[in-house]
């Protein structure tokens, strides 16, 4: 029998958990409260996705609480009170991974009605999508939105990971600093990001930690310490190449203008972190530019890299460490421009890269022109526009304020074009659908 104690709790829960069905209500569909221009908007896959998402969390969770309640007025009715709030508990918990949903969403759509910030990251997302698209259909690629965030550093969560609640983002979110928009050293960040992405869909890591496992079982022991760094740092490595293949040498001032900081922190090693040092991941990133598009320019930012932060007064480990790194640094870079992973279908990574295009030299000339045919500009593919602007900037033809409004001037056209053909599209449809011819219908007379 029921204490009165035990009937107060179960009142009180109730409440509560109709609360919980009250303020769920109250969250509603970001196309209901969300204002930004048409250009700010994010794609209608993109949002349709989320949509479809939360949607469905709330009405998994609301039916969650209506069972919930139902037991309370039933087979409830005898229980304890901490059996009672055992069980308000879970559903509380899961109706707070909702919210925590809602929220994982809510900043980065609300920053699309920030004035000139929204449009611009319309843009990034055309961008970012361009960066992701490789020629052979190798995977179906996933809608990216970006948005932006305090400090130097990129991240993302990528499109089909655990979100709170256990649920597969359906779309991935890239965040990109502030502070690097706006000019082309924001491809930079977000290209690496992409590579992430990419990286998952292929399945890359896993097929290079084996090969690098294989190649550090042979390796002399003077050279482990080197080979294990490299498996280790491989995730951060791959994106790394990703952006050095689709930008150039642009990708490599941008890399430099993050980490470039006190030189304790450019020559900190930390075992727990997966990115490279930040001295070894520059000179790295020429290395790697160097093997996908062979020039002297590579070396030269290489030493200028070097003269920055000379390796002279390191301690006697990481003076070790560092001469490993880099004794083994040509082999790595071959065994990664060459690997060939089952996802490629018999290509290395390297081949699929847009190598004829953007050679340096082709760049340049691409530059050249596109200073004065900026239709040619913007209607090129937006990773190669953002190659051509960080070779422009490389050889001293594009100053930063030049850059800052061309690549802001691409980002708008981008979001707008994207929405114009979007919105057209749309009436096409639609008009097609008016002009369809309507199936016969049968009159049978009322009998």
């Amino acid at each position: 029998m029921a204490t009165s104690v035990d009937g107060t709790v179960r009142w009180l829960l109730e409440q509560e958990a109709r609360a919980l069905l009250t303020r769920l209500g109250r969250v509603k569909p970001f196309a209901l409260q969300e204002t930004m221009l048409p250009a700010a908007s994010l794609s209608p896959a993109a949002l349709i996705a989320i949509e479809r998402l939360l949607v469905d969390g709330r009405y998994e969770l609301r039916q969650q609480v209506f069972a919930y309640l139902r037991w309370l007025r039933g087979a409830g009715s005898t229980a304890t009170a901490e059996e009672l709030q055992r069980r308000f508990t879970r559903v509380r918990l899961r109706f707070n991974n909702a919210l925590s949903q809602f929220d994982s969403f809510s900043e980065v759509i609300t920053q699309r009605s920030e004035s000139e910030t929204g449009v611009w990251l319309s843009g990034l997302d055309v961008f970012a999508a361009d960066a992701l698209t490789l020629p052979g259909d190798y995977y179906e690629a996933p809608q990216v939105i970006c948005y932006l965030a305090r400090g130097p550093g990129a991240a993302i969560r990528r499109a089909r990971t655990r979100i709170p609640g256990g649920a597969l983002s359906p779309v991935a979110l890239v965040r990109v600093p502030r502070e690097r928009m706006v000019g082309h050293a924001i491809g930079s960040s977000l290209v690496h990001e992409v590579g992430h992405q990419g990286a998952a869909l292929l399945n890359l890591v896993p097929s290079l930690r084996a090969s690098l496992q294989a190649r550090s079982a042979r390796a002399p022991a003077a050279e482990r310490q080197a080979w294990a760094a490299w498996e280790r740092w491989i995730s951060e490595i791959v994106a790394d190449f990703w952006s050095v293949g689709k930008l150039g040498i642009g990708s490599t001032i941008g890399l430099i203008g993050v980490v470039s900081l006190p030189k304790w922190y450019v020559f900190r090693l930390n075992a727990d972190d997966p990115h490279p040092i930040p001295w070894i991941r520059v000179a790295l990133s020429c290395a790697v530019g160097d093997a996908l598009y062979p020039d002297p320019q590579w070396r030269k930012l290489s030493a200028l890299w070097e003269a920055m932060y000379p390796l002279a007064g390191l301690d006697a480990e990481r003076s070790r460490l560092f001469a490993a790194l880099r004794s083994t640094m040509p082999e790595f870079v071959r065994l990664l421009v060459t690997h060939r992973p089952s996802a490629l279908r018999g290509r290395t990574l390297a081949e699929v890269m847009p190598l004829a295009e953007r050679t340096p030299r082709r760049l340049a000339e691409l530059h050249r022109l596109w200073r004065h045919d900026r239709t040619a500009l913007r209607e090129a593919p937006p990773s190669l526009a953002f190659a051509a602007l960080g070779q422009g900037r490389a050889i001293g033809e594009l100053d930063p304020e030049q850059e800052s409004r061309t690549v802001g001037n691409l980002l708008t056209f981008w979001a707008l074009r994207s929405t114009l053909d979007i919105t057209e599209v749309c009436a096409v449809s639609q008009t097609a659908r008016r002009r369809a011819p309507k199936p016969a219908v049968a009159l049978v007379p009322a009998t």
